[in-house]
């Protein structure tokens, strides 16, 4: 077990180090939609992918939601097969939202062996999803 300042440091270490083996600037919260982010999660448990939706308004959350799953087929068949699709996604700190996302359990941040094959894992598929969003981006904005 780490201390929360061990453990800290530890996710640190691998963002930096991620950032100079994989060299590249992410679209990541700069979508131009508000509230719709495309996001890394590397924890002690998993390493993830996603495209989030997060207005308050739940309206506004399942219009862009409802948006993705008009794409489902293209972003599964095209993208990333096994993509998760979750209308009400709950964080660890109780927050709802919707997701769309692609995950791996077999890797954790405190793993040092692992962080080559979580770094593969978390580069490949925000590339391929980044090319989803581009390509599909006045759609789920309309």
């Amino acid at each position: 077990m780490f201390s929360k300042e061990e453990a800290k440091k530890i996710r640190q270490e691998f963002w930096i180090w991620f950032g100079k083996e994989f060299p590249r600037k992410w679209i990541l919260y700069n979508t131009k939609i508000k509230d719709v982010t495309l996001k890394f999660t590397f924890t002690n448990k998993k390493a993830e992918v996603s495209l989030d939706i997060e207005p308050r308004d739940t309206l506004i959350r399942e219009y862009y939601y409802d948006k993705l799953l008009s794409l489902k087929g293209i972003l599964t068949d095209e993208f990333l097969p096994k993509a998760i699709f979750d209308a009400n996604y709950t964080l660890e700190n109780g927050k709802t939202l919707s997701r769309v996302y692609v995950t791996t359990t077999q890797v954790s941040v405190y793993n040092r062996k692992s962080w080559n094959t979580a770094a593969l894992f978390l580069y490949d598929h925000m590339e391929l999803l980044e090319r989803f969003f581009v390509a599909y981006q006045d759609i789920i904005d309309s």
